[in-house]
């Protein structure tokens, strides 16, 4: 699991994004991953809540960065990751939780 603090959905979309390479198929969690976006309208309560309850199962990750305004739970056993965000994200937010599913951890 990973949430992230980034700039609201309005600054999100008008702010220069800094480029980033993605990591190689070799140094990745997961290649071939089945993604689900939940839309909730408690994304920041939910993720909040989510990166304070460490996993039970193996093989879930989790992160610490508060407070999130999405999140991303990855499954990679299973090739499963959800993306939870409010009803109002943008594309910035949105590619950000997805670059979770396939890079897992990468705000070193």
């Amino acid at each position: 699991m990973s949430a992230c603090h980034t700039l609201s959905v309005e600054e999100g979309d008008h702010a220069a994004h800094p480029t980033f390479t993605p990591l190689t198929a070799e140094q990745r969690i997961m290649n071939s991953v089945t993604i689900k976006w939940d839309v909730r309208e408690d994304a920041a309560e939910f993720c909040a809540k989510s990166m304070r309850v460490r996993s039970l199962q193996p093989g879930r990750e989790l992160a610490f960065t508060t407070p999130p305004m999405a999140c991303a739970i990855w499954y990679v056993p299973g090739k499963e990751c959800t993306v939870i965000t409010s009803h109002k994200v943008s594309h910035a937010v949105l590619g950000h939780e997805v670059r979770h599913c396939f890079e897992g951890h990468f705000h070193r």
